[in-house]
C-alpha cells in the first residue's frame, strides 16, 4: 500500500479549529455495522489515526449507547490536539418538544462528556433533527446557553436534506453542517456547499464511501448480518434511508459502482479516488470515513496523496450521477 501523503487542514468554519481535512466517525466502533469492534482493535485504530496527523473524530451519544464515546475517552480523554464533535437528541425521543429544552440537551451534554472524560464538547451538534425544530429555532438559543456556560466550544447541525442545511445556516450560531456527500449524492454542489463557504460555515461529508459501495468490494448477492444497519436499514426500515448505501438500493448501488471503477485508474483504489473527489471540492472541510480497525484508517488515508480530478473528469461523474444516479435515489436529500 502507498503510504499517505501528509496530512492537510482546514478550519472548521467560524469555529476557527483547524482539522484534518480527512477525518474520522466513529459508528462503527460504536455498533450497529455487524459484529462488535473489539475495544482495544479501535482505540489501537485511533491512536493509529492521530500518529498520522488526524486531528478530529465525530461520533454521537446512540452510537453504541454511548460505547464510541466511552472508547474516545478512553483513548484520548482531554486531550488538547484532538478534537471531538459529538451528537444529540437520537438518545430520547428525537420528535418529542421536550428533546430540545435546556434540561434535556443539558443532561444529554453531561452525559456525553463524562463518556468523553472532557472538560467541554469542541463541536455539538444536533442529531438530524425533524424539520420543525429548525424552524421553530429554539434550540440554538439552548446551545447558546451551553456555549456561554462552557459545556460546548461549538455547534453544528447534522441535516438529511439539502433544504434542512440551508435552513440551519440561517442561525448565525450554527457552525458546522454534516451532510450525507459522495459521488451518489452531489446535490449539494449546486447551492448548499456555496452557500456554506460564504458565510464561513464547515461542511462535514458523512457516509463519504456510500456505506462501503464506493470501496468496489460488494457484489449483488452479498449479505449483512442482522445487527448491521446495512441489512436492518436498507430500506429504511429505522432511520431515514439516505444513511444506509446513500439511500440507493443495493443491487442498483453495485451496478452502479461498476460503471464508475474509472475513477480509480491512477489512484489505486474506488476508496481512495471517492475520498479525493470529496477532497477536490474547496468547500468541504473534511470527509470522515468510518472505520473498524488500523488497516482501513490506512487505506483511507491514501487518498491523500492521489491525483486529484480533472474538469473532465469531474463533468464526467456530474453527468453520471444526473443521468444515472439522482434519480433512484430514495427518500428526502
Amino acid at each position: 500500500m502507498k503510504p499517505p501523503a501528509e496530512m492537510q487542514y482546514r478550519t472548521l468554519g467560524k469555529t476557527g479549529l483547524s482539522i484534518s481535512c480527512l477525518s474520522f466517525g466513529t459508528w462503527a466502533i460504536g455498533g450497529s455495522w455487524g459484529a462488535l469492534i473489539d475495544e482495544k482493535i479501535a482505540i489501537d485504530a485511533l491512536r493509529f489515526a492521530v500518529d498520522r496527523g488526524v486531528n478530529f473524530f465525530d461520533t454521537a451519544d446512540i452510537y453504541g449507547e454511548g460505547r464510541a464515546e466511552t472508547i474516545l475517552g478512553k483513548t484520548f480523554g482531554n486531550q488538547a490536539n484532538v478534537f471531538i464533535a459529538s451528537k444529540f437528541c437520537r438518545a430520547g425521543d428525537f420528535a418529542a418538544p421536550r428533546t430540545y429544552r435546556y434540561d434535556s440537551v443539558r443532561q444529554f451534554a453531561e452525559k456525553s462528556l463524562a463518556r468523553l472524560k472532557r472538560d467541554a464538547i469542541d463541536l455539538y451538534q444536533i442529531h438530524c433533527p425533524p424539520r420543525w425544530v429548525l424552524e421553530q429555532g429554539d434550540v440554538f438559543g439552548v446551545l447558546d446557553r451551553l456555549q456561554s456556560e462552557g459545556l460546548i466550544q461549538h455547534y453544528g447541525v447534522s441535516v438529511e436534506t439539502v433544504d434542512e442545511g440551508l435552513l440551519a445556516m440561517t442561525y448565525p450560531g450554527v457552525a458546522s453542517l454534516q451532510i450525507i456527500f459522495n459521488t451518489f449524492r452531489q446535490k449539494p454542489l449546486t447551492q448548499l456547499l456555496p452557500q456554506a463557504k460564504a458565510q464561513e460555515v464547515g461542511v462535514l461529508a458523512r457516509v463519504p464511501l456510500a456505506s462501503g459501495l464506493l470501496t468496489g468490494k460488494f457484489r449483488a448477492n452479498d449479505t449483512f448480518s442482522e445487527d448491521d444497519h446495512r441489512h436492518f436499514n436498507r430500506d429504511g426500515q429505522a432511520f431515514n434511508v439516505g444513511e444506509t448505501f446513500a439511500g440507493l438500493p443495493f443491487a442498483l448501488g453495485v451496478e452502479l459502482v461498476d460503471q464508475l471503477r474509472w475513477i480509480q485508474n491512477e489512484r489505486g483504489s474506488m476508496a481512495a479516488a471517492a475520498l479525493r473527489w470529496i477532497l477536490d471540492q474547496p468547500a468541504v472541510t473534511a470527509a470522515i470515513p468510518g472505520f473498524k480497525n488500523s488497516q482501513q484508517i490506512a487505506s483511507n488515508l491514501v487518498a491523500l496523496g492521489v491525483k486529484p480530478f480533472t474538469p473532465e473528469e469531474l463533468e464526467r461523474l456530474s453527468n453520471f450521477y444526473h443521468s444515472k444516479v439522482a434519480g433512484a435515489i430514495r427518500g428526502p436529500y
